[in-house]
């Protein structure tokens, strides 16, 4: 991911008041969790660290999970499918 994209995660509210490099490294650390191998998964003391210090982090490899641009046709094509019937409520506050 991106420096320059991934801060489009943060809440526009929040652009002031942020420190820059602890996002990035916050969400560097959240990808390098949510790794599609549990055994390439940090243990929850290794990312405690890595929060913590000011080490480089490794680089994340493919996520166990991807929502982005994705065809019907690349999704058989690299053997995703999925029968869920799912419906989304819109709720609204009183």
């Amino acid at each position: 991911m991106k420096a320059c994209r991934s801060l489009e995660l943060v809440a526009k509210s929040l652009d002031e008041s942020i420190n820059v490099s602890q996002v990035l490294r916050s969400i560097h650390v959240g990808l390098l969790c949510v790794q599609r191998h549990p055994k390439d998964r940090p243990t929850m003391t290794s990312v405690i660290l890595m929060l913590g210090s000011d080490r480089s982090l490794p680089s994340p490899k493919e996520p166990g999970f991807y929502v982005g641009e994705c065809t019907q046709d690349s999704a058989h094509s690299h053997g995703i499918s999925s029968n869920n019937e799912l419906s989304i409520s819109m709720l609204d506050g009183r």
